[in-house]
């Protein structure tokens, strides 16, 4: 688990990050990181569960879905119920996947592994503009 330099400033969009494979967790968190949000890391669905639990502010899940134990859909579940209204997206190197139907109803997005990591970010302020209601947020840039 991989907390933000600064727990106590959250000036950013904070986007938990939930991927069971180090190394792409790593490349995606650096990448969101230079693309001007906050990023909260977990190892697999139990730490992500863990950090959404804690209160502490989130703006985005962005979960794979195939980890062991708590999967990306039991995680996102779960997120629909402690969070509502906070924006949910899916990761998955998979074509056929059994969506179930609390997730399909809630029209969670949905990106395919290997994706474009110069449109990540865009993606994700789309879909948190989109759940607040307004356009995209705007990029936060690093300091310094």
């Amino acid at each position: 688990m991989t907390l933000p330099a600064d727990p106590g400033s959250f000036e950013r969009p904070v986007v938990l990050v939930a991927d069971d494979e180090p190394m792409l967790r790593r490349i995606v968190a650096l990448t969101l990181r230079r693309e001007g949000f906050d990023v909260l890391e977990a190892g697999d669905g139990s730490e992500g569960l863990m950090l959404l639990e804690t209160g502490r502010p989130i703006d985005l899940l962005l979960t794979d879905v195939k980890m062991p134990g708590l999967n990306g859909y039991q995680l996102a579940e779960a997120s629909l119920s402690l969070r509502p209204g906070m924006p949910v997206m899916l990761m998955t190197g998979f074509a056929d996947e059994d969506v179930p139907e609390v997730v399909s109803r809630a029209s969670i997005p949905t990106i395919r592994k290997p994706f474009d990591f110069a449109r990540l970010g865009a993606t994700i302020r789309e879909t948190i503009g989109r759940r607040q209601g307004g356009n995209p947020i705007d990029p936060v840039p690093l300091p310094g």
